[in-house]
């Protein structure tokens, strides 16, 4: 299997990485233990640059790798990518089904970026199918499907026609003069920012992805989806009651 200072030959660089990076580097080692009975030890792999001579890593290193390591695989067990391999002593792991399935970079990376999505912070109208459309890879709908539900409550909490779409929807309802979504106790300028706001949103992120295909990368798509989220916990605190 390969080594760990193979894949990253600089043990400062190895202590720069969160733990989550590391254990993306550890799957690929561990999953290189697959042919060898499906076993690896997390302090083998830990020790491996220290076992050479000369030592892979100056020896300075050792208890910090070992530490850095140790956190990293926790930090993959706890994500169910590894477990205490069934029947072994302690101290033996293997790697789970779901940690086979995304032992490849590429397929980690996926994962990875699904983890920029944090679902407990999302507005709860968001959190089932729009964060399901995110793990997917389907970044153009689930940012679509975010800004729709957007467009959907406005509507809803300013009791407009159905006819009544997007940013035109949006400078009705949050008008700062005769918007039903406005707060007359803003001061002018606030209540006309908050339409321009909600108008630019819907504008900018949900009306292009109704008319074309819009290729964006996940960062992007998470930073659009919590906007969406703001946006609709802004419009539950105006609804009526």
């Amino acid at each position: 299997m390969p080594a760990i200072y193979d894949l990253i030959p600089d043990p400062e660089m190895l202590l720069n990485l969160e733990p989550e990076e590391l254990g993306g580097v550890l799957l690929e080692v561990y999953a290189g233990s697959l042919g060898s009975g499906d076993l690896f030890t997390p302090n083998r792999v830990a020790e491996e640059p220290f076992r050479t001579i000369p030592h892979r890593y100056p020896d300075e290193f050792r208890r910090k790798v070992r530490l850095a390591i140790a956190e990293a695989s926790q930090w993959l067990e706890l994500a169910g990518f590894i477990m205490q391999a069934p029947d072994q002593a302690a101290g033996y792991k293997t790697l789970t089904r779901r940690g086979r399935r995304v032992a490849s970079n590429d397929l980690f990376r996926e994962y990875r970026k699904a983890s920029l999505l944090p679902r407990d912070l999302l507005h709860p109208a968001l959190a089932a199918t729009v964060w399901t459309a995110f793990i997917r890879g389907e970044y153009d709908t689930a940012v679509f499907q975010a800004f729709k539900t957007v467009e959907v409550r406005v509507r809803e909490a300013a009791n407009s026609a159905h006819r009544d779409l997007g940013v035109s929807l949006m400078r009705s309802a949050f008008h700062p003069e005769t918007g039903p979504l406005r707060d007359p106790h803003q001061d002018a300028a606030e209540r006309q920012a908050l339409m321009e706001l909600f108008s630019g949103a819907i504008g900018s992120y949900k009306n292009p992805h109704s008319h074309r295909n819009v290729t964006i990368d996940a960062a992007q798509a998470v930073e659009m989806i919590m906007l969406a989220s703001h946006l609709l916990r802004i419009v539950d605190a105006r609804a009526p009651h």
